[in-house]
Order: C-alpha cells, then sequence, then structure tokens
C-alpha cells in the first residue's frame, strides 16, 4: 500500500497530512490569527509556519502509528500562494525528503482541494467551484485537464468578503440592499463591487438607509448569486449533474444552500464537506501527491522550487482516464 505525507502552507495555514490508499491516516495543522481587522503578512506568516512545522510533522506521524520508514513519498504545495510561507514549506519538505530517502512530488495547491474533496465526498466527475481567500474559480475535467471555464478577473471572493468585514466589523444576516451584480460571460468581478460597498456604507448607515448586517448580508447574497450563476452555466456546457464545491470558502453553509436549491432545479448533486478539509490541510496535498505519484509522476530536487503563479490548468492530469 502507497503512503504519502504532504506539507500545505500556503497561506496562513501550515499542515500535514498522512494518507495510504484513500484513507487520511492524519491531518494535524495550524492556524497563523493575527489581531481582528487585520490580514497576514507573508514574512510573518512564514515565520509562523517555520515556528510550528516540525511539531505539527511529528504529531501528524505519531497520530498515524508511522516511521519515516513506512513513508512512500513526500508531497509538497509547489503553488499558487504566498511566496515566503510557500518557500518555508518547500524547504521542508525538500530535508524531509532527503533525510527519508524518499521521492519527493510539487502538487498543485487547487488540485489538492479538488482530489481531497472527491475522495471524501464520492463524487464522480462533478463541475467544480473552488472558492477561497485567494481564489475563485469554476473548474470542469476534459482530457487530462482540469479546465477553467470561469473565474474571478480581480480579486477573490474571500478577499472581498474579508476586506468587507473587516471595514463593517460584524457579519449577521437581515435585510437584502441592492449591489451592483458583474458577471462577463463565465467570469465574474468583485473589486467594483466592493468598492462600491465601501464607500457606500458610511452614508447609508449615517442615514439610517439600513444596518450594518444588512450590508454584510447583502454582499454575501450578491456575490454567492453570482458563483451560483457561472457554476450552473459550465454546468450546461458540460452537460454535468454533479457539483463540487472546494476551498475555504466552501464551508459557507449559505452558499452550500443556494448552489443546493440551483442543483435541485436541474436534478443534479451537490456535493461539499466541512471546514476538516474545505480549509487548507495536509492531507489534500497528501492526497493529490498519492494520486499524482502512483501515476508515475515525481519531482526532482533541481527542480522543486516553488511558485505564487500556478494555474489549475497547467498541470497534466496522468492519474485519470
Amino acid at each position: 500500500m502507497t503512503v504519502v505525507i504532504g506539507f500545505e502552507g500556503s497561506a496562513n495555514k501550515i499542515g500535514v497530512g498522512i494518507v495510504r490508499n484513500g484513507e487520511v491516516l492524519s491531518n494535524p495543522r495550524r492556524t497563523y490569527i493575527t489581531p481582528p481587522g487585520q490580514g497576514f503578512l507573508p514574512s510573518e506568516t512564514a515565520r509562523h509556519h517555520r515556528s510550528v512545522i516540525l511539531t505539527v510533522l511529528k504529531e501528524a506521524l505519531e497520530e498515524a502509528g508511522l516511521k519515516p520508514a513506512d513513508i512512500d513519498c513526500v508531497a509538497y504545495t509547489k503553488g499558487p500562494g504566498m511566496g515566503a510561507p510557500l518557500v518555508t514549506v518547500a524547504l521542508v519538505a525538500r530535508t524531509v525528503a532527503q533525510l527519508w530517502g524518499k521521492p519527493l512530488l510539487g502538487v498543485n495547491h487547487c488540485i489538492g482541494h479538488i482530489e481531497m474533496v472527491r475522495l471524501i465526498t464520492q463524487a464522480n466527475n462533478p463541475t467544480v467551484l473552488y472558492v477561497s481567500g485567494g481564489n475563485t474559480q469554476v473548474i470542469a475535467y476534459s482530457e487530462r485537464r482540469y479546465r477553467i471555464f470561469g473565474e474571478t478577473i480581480d480579486i477573490a471572493v474571500g478577499n472581498c468578503l474579508d476586506r468587507f468585514a473587516r471595514v463593517i466589523k460584524v457579519i449577521m444576516l437581515l435585510h437584502y440592499v441592492e449591489l451592483p451584480y458583474t458577471v462577463k460571460g463565465m467570469d465574474v468581478s468583485f473589486s467594483g463591487i466592493l468598492s462600491y460597498i465601501e464607500e457606500a456604507a458610511g452614508k447609508m448607515l449615517k442615514c439610517n438607509q439600513c444596518t450594518a448586517e444588512d450590508l454584510c448580508f447583502s454582499l454575501q447574497e450578491t456575490l454567492f448569486s453570482m458563483l451560483v450563476e457561472i457554476t450552473e452555466r459550465a454546468m450546461a456546457h458540460c452537460s454535468s449533474q454533479e457539483v463540487l464545491i472546494v476551498g475555504g470558502v466552501g464551508c459557507n453553509l449559505r452558499l452550500q444552500e443556494m448552489m443546493g436549491v440551483m442543483c435541485k432545479e436541474r436534478g443534479a448533486k451537490l456535493f461539499a464537506t466541512d471546514e476538516s478539509f474545505c480549509i487548507d490541510n495536509g492531507a489534500m496535498i497528501a492526497q493529490a501527491g498519492w494520486e499524482m505519484f502512483r501515476s508515475g509522476q515525481t519531482t526532482e530536487l533541481s527542480d522543486s522550487w516553488i511558485t505564487q503563479r500556478y494555474r489549475t490548468d497547467e498541470v497534466e492530469v496522468t492519474w485519470r482516464d
């Protein structure tokens, strides 16, 4: 049986997971948490990852009940993500692979999300909505590639929600306020909506036109409606009867509810999971690495670099028909 250990640390989560033939043996992680209202900087995030990664590695091995000799391959996140945290994780993965005498494998972060949730939900060939703090894509598999059918042309949906949350400082749901709705073919744009609501929020609240809770609710409803629309369009194009939501924003129950309504109307199935596997974790890199390693892929030490820009459709999917 093939055992793969995966290292993930492309943003503020650092995780190490171990997978054996489709079974998650361990998946500990840590989160770099900043003061309320502040984002996380690459250098400080990398410093956090360096301080805990060996502890998390030890936990992963102990929880799985394995020793380094039991590992067949070491996988790590090659990209996309924040440069400094990615370098930290790649450095540890390279070192571990050499110390243990194991092959190394660089994994695309998005494909890690897809393969992990495909494993957990047993979705067959779904249209994928990938939504997180740094990415927003609608994806479908075709001819050995995860093809991107639509994506954000500016900021990601998670980034849009986070930035407005810092401005408004509450997250509660009440009454809908009409906001700009920007779908361009198969793509979406969030930066204009964010600029509009950031500028309008102060005036609306001062004039008692709405509450802060109304604005939070309205922004979420508008963004998620846009995502459901382009996902449904991709389903129609691919004649798909399955939707798979992956990425950190995929934990959002309201997004799952709205997507579920659309799927029900089309007679389709929705597959989603909770924060255990939606949010960045080491097991997702291990699972994608497991698939890649079994299909004959490895990464030479000289090619084990990282990249902040690594599109989903750049990867040849050698493990699917």
